[in-house]
């Protein structure tokens, strides 16, 4: 039986884990917020309905996002180790964001403050329900009565066995963002092809195959999860997806088929922070795998 912890410690997270709200409660975690811009409004992560954010995108609207600042972060810890609790936070994959080393210049500035307390910060090299569904792995890791060191550890050898696959159905996203080229985007529009990525053990989206049509992209998804799949219990799995509820529905029904009825499907919406980037109709699935 592992050791019960000596310090009580709370687990602090980003918005880009893209879980249902009501998760964090469960958890009792705390979320700090990226935020986004759509047609030069500003707003915190989430505050936008989903739906409205993504219709506004297929319209044409602009979009850019900020990371969060070791300010927000320090206020943030700082909120829990005045209490006495130590802190562990899981950040967003610092190959896509500046958030982690944000968070980890606020640990050092804490740590001059408050000597006694302890603050691990963790580069989960994950995004979207990637980030959420190891988050909520290592909420059942404490909730099992493991302290914090060993909640680290356990994060720290499994995250690179936290898969992400990644569909999209509008190549020109991806163009706006430097995934791609025009010239690509133009020609997959044409000829209807739809690009497979992942993220990497670097924490970066990157391309991994291509397929052509829709359905056949998200049945690659699963023949790539069954690939991967050997040797790893999946009791939970999570599926993302910018504003396409039937596709994620579809590749839910295809997952329970190959893992069992009684798989967890976490389903939630790609955020508004990565959706500015990946566009309407991405679809993201999430499982544990012997490699990314």
């Amino acid at each position: 039986m592992p050791e019960k912890a000596k310090r009580k410690y709370v687990i602090v997270t980003d918005s880009t884990c893209d879980m249902p709200p009501e998760l964090y409660s469960q958890m009792g975690v705390k979320v700090m917020k990226l935020s986004f811009e759509i047609d030069g409004h500003t707003h915190s992560d989430g505050d936008m309905d989903y739906h409205e954010f993504y219709d506004m995108m297929r319209k044409g609207s602009t979009t850019k996002t900020s990371q969060i600042s070791p300010a927000q972060s320090e206020t943030a810890f700082e909120k829990y180790v005045k209490k006495g609790l130590d802190v562990l936070y899981l950040g967003f994959s610092s190959g896509l964001s500046g958030t982690y080393n944000s968070a980890c210049i606020a640990r050092d500035n804490l740590l001059e403050k408050y000597p006694e307390a302890k603050i691990i910060c963790i580069d989960s090299l994950c995004a979207s329900m990637g980030e959420g569904l190891l988050l909520y792995k290592a909420w059942e890791k404490m909730c099992e009565g493991l302290g914090i060191d060993e909640v680290a550890k356990w994060i720290e050898d499994n995250k690179l066995h936290l898969v992400h696959l990644f569909t999209v159905d509008d190549l020109v996203y991806l163009q706006r963002g430097g995934r791609i080229s025009k010239v690509t985007a133009v020609a997959g529009a044409i000829l209807g092809i739809k690009p497979i990525l992942h993220v990497d053990d670097e924490g970066r989206l990157v391309k991994i195959d291509k397929v052509r049509g829709r359905r056949q992209s998200l049945n690659k998804i699963i023949d790539i999860m069954c690939e991967r799949i050997e040797g790893y219990d999946n009791p939970v799995i999570g599926i993302s997806h910018g504003d396409c509820w039937g596709d994620a529905d579809y590749i839910a029904d295809l997952a329970r088929k190959k893992l069992g009825q009684d798989t967890k499907v976490i389903t939630s919406y790609v955020g508004t922070v990565i959706g500015a980037h990946s566009g309407p109709g991405t679809l993201a699935f999430f499982f544990m795998g012997d490699k990314r």
